[in-house]
């Protein structure tokens, strides 16, 4: 008896040191018993909550429900919350109301059944994401004004060497400012666990794309003003192609955030257009033929038994530019880049291969994640977020998209896309 009050009381007091709430109650939705992180959530003593229905600690809409989600669980043994859990709302005894991550587990006893329901807090979570969103505003607009002030200065580089030391202060006070973002960035990730891998994801990509670009214009802006002879032209073209490069990749960042952002919020439509497949297929190879690699080749193959075909121009071509780019990015010089494009009245299937570094078989499912890169291409530019708007890009043209890799092997991509040939209105 002894042994079974000891366990009794060591029960009680791991129920009562629980930092997430606890609350019991019986099959009508009276509760039973609370440990005192719920009465410290909800703000009420435990002489108030014992013998109360627990909807007095939900918003009007959740309260007048209640009772009915109890009984069609008991009638229908089909849960919603029961045994999986989800986010709701709370009201605290000042008819304040926050965010809490609720699970409930039901549990049979000999003559009746209990309900008891665990109650993690979400207010900080969700202030947290809020500050990161500031956080990340504020960023993006500091690089959008420090490209503008770069553009200038190039411009004026020659003749205003004095205004350009005064700038230069400017520019590292401001890109202190951003580390001290950077810093606490970090630090409120650290305290926020919760909000899991994918906002670890966007500050390391953030923290290593952004730095980068800047380090480099800072130090090639500082190296200019020291080349003032004429036979020193061949060191300031050095330096502000250093400049104008860094420049273009902080665009290409802003480029896949504005598109990403965009395409949440549901700004891009499509546009029906009819258009000769091959004809686009052949200038956007030719385009990106200038970014090739030391001895790159693209090789084309065409099986096109229905040349004019019809999707949206704009996205198609996104999707062409943005896997033979990430092809001749990921690959070796003297490498080989096959592309295929293959049409008929159906479809438009488009393939593209390279011989390049692969995808760690394990990391594979994360390929169309946002910000996600793999463990491998660390030392490669790039946010994470091409491949997440390739595939919401053909999602939108009702498409589909598949690959296969191999570490050091290469990677294929495969898109197949309807041809809305017969279709004479807009998706």
């Amino acid at each position: 008896m002894d042994k079974y009050k000891d366990i009794v009381l060591r029960l009680n007091a791991i129920f009562d040191a629980a930092v997430d709430g606890i609350i019991i109650i019986d099959d009508k939705g009276i509760i039973e018993e609370v440990n005192s992180a719920t009465c410290f959530l909800f703000g009420y003593p435990e002489g108030e909550l014992i013998g109360q229905n627990v909807k007095m600690l939900m918003p009007v809409h959740d309260s007048l429900n209640h009772d009915k989600y109890i009984q069609n669980y008991q009638s229908t043994r089909q849960p919603k919350i029961i045994g999986r859990g989800r986010e709701v709302v709370g009201k605290k005894k000042n008819r304040d109301e926050f965010p809490f991550w609720l699970a409930v587990i039901e549990v049979k006893l000999e003559e009746r059944v209990i309900y008891t329901g665990f109650i993690h807090d979400l207010s900080e979570i969700k202030n947290a994401e809020k500050r990161l969103k500031l956080m990340n505003e504020d960023l993006e607009k500091k690089v959008i004004e420090r490209t503008y002030e770069l553009e200038n200065v190039v411009n004026q580089l020659l003749s205003l060497n004095k205004q350009l030391e005064d700038e230069i202060t400017i520019k590292i006070k401001i890109q202190n400012q951003l580390k001290e973002r950077e810093a606490e960035l970090e630090q409120s990730l650290i305290k926020e666990r919760e909000l899991g891998e994918l906002k670890s994801r966007f500050v390391s990509m953030a923290s290593h794309e952004f730095r980068t670009p800047l380090s480099t214009i800072l130090s090639s802006v500082s190296l200019l003003g020291r080349y003032t002879n004429t036979e020193q032209q061949p060191n300031r073209e050095k330096h502000i192609n250093k400049v104008k490069s860094s420049v273009t990749h902080l665009t290409g960042i802003l480029n896949d955030f504005l598109s990403m952002n965009k395409l949440e919020e549901g700004k891009i439509k499509t546009n029906l257009e009819q258009f000769n497949a091959l004809d686009l297929f052949n200038d956007v190879i030719e385009e990106l033929k200038t970014i090739l690699k030391k001895n790159q080749t693209i090789i084309c193959n065409y099986n096109v038994n229905c040349e004019l075909v019809t999707t949206d121009i704009k996205i198609f071509k996104n999707i062409l530019i943005n896997l033979i780019s990430n092809a001749i990015k990921y690959s070796g010089d003297n490498d080989i880049i096959h592309c295929t494009l293959a049409t008929d009245n159906d479809y438009i299937l488009f393939e593209v291969k390279d011989d390049g570094i692969g995808i760690p078989e394990d990391e594979q499912k994360h390929l169309f994640d946002r910000f996600f890169r793999a463990s491998n291409a660390t030392n490669i530019e790039g946010t994470g977020l091409g491949l997440n708007i390739v595939r919401k890009y053909i999602e939108m043209l009702e498409g589909n998209i598949s690959f296969h890799s191999k570490l050091y092997s290469g990677t294929t991509f495969i898109v197949n896309i309807p041809n809305q040939k017969h279709s004479n209105l807009p998706i």
